[in-house]
């Protein structure tokens, strides 16, 4: 049985990088922490891109802020798998994301998988059959849009070499893109 449905945002004023994944997994709705699966990559590849400065594991969630790094998801509702979720709720989603970023301002928004972006920007433009990780054209409340590899274990489309690179873009992206005000 989960401990909860819905995990907390960790964000604050001065983010520099905000993380957007699609919906807490079972796991993380049972420990009350953002990519708590055993196989979820997402904390190996914040270190290994240098994006903090030791290893953290889920437990670490709420000292991302810290860090300069925020966590949200544009779905709040777990579950298994994203093959049961509505795109309304995609879309209801988007409006509050849409709040939170004119709220915290980050520099640059990391979306965690193809499908996201796709159910947030395709709606909108036409997007490519193949969708490769990096800066995206795309902007959210002004703000840049960078694509990542879903970080989940079952995500076979990409290498974890291949994941790392992702994230090691980004981490190189923040300086270039979106410059410290």
């Amino acid at each position: 049985m989960a401990r909860t449905t819905r995990l907390p945002d960790h964000i604050h004023p001065g983010t520099h990088i905000l993380f957007v994944g699609i919906n807490p997994g079972l796991k993380s709705a049972e420990t009350g922490h953002h990519f708590a699966g055993p196989s979820n990559r997402f904390w190996k590849l914040l270190y290994e891109a240098d994006l903090v400065s030791e290893p953290l594991t889920y437990q670490d969630d709420w000292c991302l802020p810290e860090r300069g790094l925020g966590l949200t998801n544009i779905i709040d509702r777990c579950s298994a798998g994203i093959d049961v979720l509505e795109p309304g709720e995609y879309r209801a989603g988007l409006a509050t994301l849409t709040r939170k970023v004119r709220r915290y301002q980050p520099r640059i928004i990391a979306f965690l998988g193809v499908t996201i972006y796709r159910m947030i920007f395709g709606q909108d433009q036409p997007l490519p059959s193949r969708m490769d990780p990096g800066m995206t054209t795309s902007r959210l409340a002004e703000i840049p849009v960078f694509l990542l590899p879903n970080p989940s274990g079952c995500n076979t489309h990409y290498s974890y070499d291949q994941m790392r690179e992702a994230f090691r873009a980004l981490r190189d992206s923040i300086r270039r893109y979106a410059p410290p005000p």
